[in-house]
């Protein structure tokens, strides 16, 4: 068949196979295969050994610290006006950015990642593999934060004027009552979980959605268990909490809004849409 049989005549109806597989190309991918996408990324991830879990959970949580480093600079350097929340929060974007193109892992992801496997594969041994990647990454992750706490804390790496404003922007922490602190958490896990779901579709518009997404948790006071945990160390090291408080009113109820927000609201509306066509 000839270039110009392909081509459709002035007044023909229909298209160009050329132009069919133009539409395949341009065509946003069906929702199970954006659901296939994620769970098989759940499997690789719930498959790695434990050492390159760990090491890259650490790094998730050193490169998320940076989230609250950027927001005190821009604070720093910002005037006092009703609008500088709205700019100084995009600070909080940096260490997403840095984690999510980094491929590093980060808990909150795998609240969606690590279950759509096991919803789709009930059993002892899923769970299993589940429990053990929550377990690995949230302590690496944790690790990181506190590492980084400590460095900023107790050397001289930060002027005196940065590493106040970062105990002052961690000390909005300090107003949330424990109810708030889980509800908010279920905010920012549904948005984490949205923005892993968003991904294998925005192919070169990655970064936009990662900035939109962390965007909305920062400007909306939303609490994350990561993120947020580099500021609850920040305030146990200052001494505004105690270890056991820092635990209990922020970890507990951050973590359970958290998975909430991820699994129980997310994840399982996720497959539960896509659970008659796979």
């Amino acid at each position: 068949m000839t270039a110009a049989s392909k081509a459709p005549k002035r007044g023909a109806k229909g298209i160009t196979e050329k132009e069919v597989h133009d539409v395949e190309e341009m065509s946003t991918p069906r929702t199970p295969v954006i659901y296939e996408v994620v769970r098989r990324l759940g499997d690789d991830e719930m498959a790695r050994p434990a050492t390159s879990l760990w090491w890259s959970g650490v790094a998730a949580g050193l490169s998320i610290s940076f989230s609250l480093l950027a927001q005190a600079i821009l604070e720093e350097h910002l005037p006092e006006a009703d609008w500088q929340p709205l700019v100084s929060k995009l600070g909080y974007c940096v260490g997403f950015l840095m984690v999510v193109l980094g491929n590093q892992q980060l808990f909150t992801e795998s609240t969606i990642t690590a279950v759509l496997p096991v919803l789709k594969d009930l059993t002892l041994k899923s769970v299993w593999r589940m429990a053990r990647l929550w377990g690995i990454v949230l302590g690496a992750n944790f690790c990181g934060t506190l590492f980084a706490a400590l460095f900023c804390t107790f050397t001289p790496a930060l002027p005196a004027e940065l590493l106040q404003g970062m105990q002052a922007i961690s000390r909005d922490l300090l107003a949330l009552s424990w109810t708030e602190m889980v509800f908010h958490g279920i905010s920012s896990g549904f948005l984490i979980a949205a923005m892993v779901w968003m991904i294998p579709s925005a192919e070169s518009a990655k970064f936009l959605v990662i900035t939109m997404m962390t965007y909305v948790i920062a400007i909306g006071g939303f609490t994350h268990i990561v993120a947020g945990s580099m500021e609850a160390n920040m305030l146990m090291l200052a001494g505004d909490w105690q270890p056991w408080q820092m635990l209990g009113q922020f970890f507990v109820p951050v973590l359970i809004g958290n998975i909430v927000g991820g699994t129980a609201l997310f994840a399982v509306i996720s497959y539960a849409q896509v659970m008659e066509e796979i």
